[in-house]
């Protein structure tokens, strides 16, 4: 069953703390994975002004449960205001991998 493990999509004003961000919800078992993308563009309106930064995407793969929390902690973390949270199910996908998100994200 996919239908409990989703992926979280954010971004981070630098690789360092992108890493950082990754280091802390795999350690809590919050994620079981974190990955980080190329740094890219990031173009929006903010406050009336159009703004453009260099980010780095995130992509966390957690469980529906987990997401309360990997949300509250990378609120924690992030220096923004309004950090992106994006919640984007899973329909599918190898059964093992999945069953090792679950695992590795279940409460201690």
């Amino acid at each position: 069953m996919a239908h409990n493990v989703v992926v979280v999509l954010s971004n981070a004003p630098d690789a360092l703390l992108a890493k950082r961000i990754a280091h802390v919800l795999v350690e809590e078992g919050l994620a079981a994975c974190v990955n980080l993308g190329a740094p890219s563009l990031s173009m929006y309106m903010w406050e009336g002004q159009l703004e453009g930064s260099e980010e780095i995407p995130l992509a966390m793969k957690t469980t529906q449960d987990r997401v309360q929390a990997l949300t509250e902690r990378l609120v924690q973390l992030h220096p923004y205001s309004v950090p992106e949270v994006l919640v984007v199910p899973v329909i599918g996908g190898l059964q093992s991998y999945l069953d090792w998100v679950r695992a590795q994200t279940a409460p201690q």
